[in-house]
């Protein structure tokens, strides 16, 4: 299996919190680490976990957190493809609380890859098996269409919109209003609309209601667990996987992520495929 992102990174410090603070108010923390973030990069990691190989696809701000990010990823055996633009990389701090929430705050632009840049090399998209979009411009979401599978997340519905290619499916938050998709507003109409509800599971059209996975392991923070869930449901669609069977095992990467701190991902055994 041949995965790709086509997505953006976020430089983020993470800050373990009993709280959030209140306005005015200051709090202490024992400790703070800081990695490359943000969904494109949660996801890749996410197929690492999965896929034999995985590219991703993006845009880096040419500082030292922008190379210090496209490094970090390399490190954990993901192919990046990044354009290096002349502008700060985009960071970001999050407080997670003693419930495991996570409240982010980012900080500059959002920076995708745009489809029409010849110096990445989109060609290995038409070899990939499942593809997640969460960044790019129109032209590199009708790139990622090359893939057997292609699944993006609703943050994204201007250029899904614009891009107007069938998606295999379309993952948003039912907990995040940015995230809300209704009917009609892309055409084509993806093929499966997946909106997410935390730990009540979620509901996919076709399919109706499902459950969310049981953890393996304590629960330890929230970030990420979207865009695992999201990789997941792509790996497990271009693997062939039916529907209800992807969302199972989708499930189960979202509830990995919930096991680790910051940037956490599991591997999933792929249990049954599709005859």
């Amino acid at each position: 299996m041949r995965a790709a992102v086509v997505g953006h990174v976020e430089w983020i410090e993470f800050v373990p919190v009993e709280r959030v603070p209140r306005a005015g108010e200051i709090i202490g923390a024992d400790e703070s680490w800081a990695e490359a973030a943000g969904g494109g990069a949660v996801a890749s990691v996410q197929f690492s976990k999965l896929a034999d190989s995985v590219h991703f696809f993006t845009a880096l701000g040419a500082d030292e957190l922008g190379r210090r990010a496209k490094a970090e990823l390399e490190g954990r055996g993901i192919e990046v493809h990044a354009t290096f633009v002349d502008q700060p990389q985009r960071k970001g701090f999050t407080y997670l609380d003693e419930g495991g929430e996570r409240t982010i705050t980012v900080i500059g632009t959002k920076l995708g890859p745009r489809g029409n840049d010849v110096s990445l090399p989109w060609f290995e998209l038409s070899r990939c098996d499942a593809v997640y979009f969460c960044a790019g411009d129109a032209d590199a979401l009708r790139n990622a269409r090359r893939a057997r599978a292609l699944v993006a997340t609703a943050r994204e519905l201007g250029t899904l919109e614009r891009g107007a290619v069938e998606l295999d499916a379309l993952v948003g938050s039912g907990n995040d209003e940015a995230e809300v998709y209704r009917h009609g507003d892309l055409d084509p109409a993806p093929k499966l609309v997946v909106t997410t509800s935390g730990a009540l599971g979620g509901w996919a059209q076709p399919g109706g209601p499902f459950t969310a996975a049981p953890l393996d392991a304590p629960f330890v923070d929230a970030y990420g667990a979207g865009d695992c869930f999201a990789a997941g449901l792509a790996f497990a669609l271009a693997a062939g996987l039916e529907v209800p069977a992807a969302l199972e095992f989708a499930s189960r990467c979202g509830a990995g992520a919930l096991t680790g701190p910051g940037v956490h991902a599991v591997a999933v055994p792929l249990e049954s495929r599709a005859d």
